[in-house]
């Protein structure tokens, strides 16, 4: 849900909301992370904290190996969506970088107990990676 406030002063509905939305993960796409940083970091302020927004952040703060910025992102993320499978891997795959890996490893080993079978194999590739 939009802040309110913001849209109103800037005379935006969900609409131009969705546009940034997908004008940064067409920067993703493209592999340009800080052009799509700066559009999803702006969306966070004009916006409810939206967990995929969130969610996205983290994944992208990971992939430029920022561990710190990252797990932050992700455990907002998680206090709205605790159960997203993808979040918690990204966390798990966040706590080995920064080098808890035990924290990281415990993580692995709930995903593990899921029925999803790609997070599974993705737990199993993290734990044999950073154990």
């Amino acid at each position: 849900m939009a802040n309110e406030e913001w849209l109103d002063l800037l005379g935006w509905s969900e609409n131009e909301l969705e546009g940034i939305r997908f004008v940064a993960y067409s920067y993703i796409r493209q592999g340009h992370y800080d052009i799509a940083i700066t559009l999803l970091e702006a969306l966070l302020v004009v916006s409810d904290n939206n967990p995929y927004d969130l969610e996205t952040l983290g994944a992208i703060y990971l992939q430029k190996g920022d561990g710190v910025k990252a797990l932050n992102y992700l455990e907002k993320a998680l206090k709205i969506n605790p159960t997203n499978l993808v979040t918690l891997l990204n966390r798990a795959k966040a706590l080995f970088i920064l080098g808890y890996k035990k924290q990281g490893a415990k993580e692995c080993e709930k995903l593990k107990a899921t029925e999803d079978k790609e997070i599974i194999k993705e737990a199993e590739a993290l734990l044999i990676s950073f154990a």
